[in-house]
């Protein structure tokens, strides 16, 4: 098993966690309404969900 010979610095340390980072929803348009939403979700103006009425408005 490989054990590192020395104590990984913290400068080391903090540049590679600066890669790693949470990034915001991703953000789609209806295709039927053109209003923005979240990927993979029902569309609350429309209420459709990949061309299937979901939610009756």
């Amino acid at each position: 098993m490989g054990v590192p010979k020395r104590r990984t610095s913290k400068a080391r340390k903090n540049r590679r966690r600066a890669m790693i980072k949470v990034s915001g929803p991703t953000i789609v348009f209806c295709p039927r309404c053109h209003e923005p939403k979240m990927a993979h979700r029902v569309c609350l103006e429309c209420g459709y969900y990949r061309d299937q009425k979901v939610i009756e408005k």
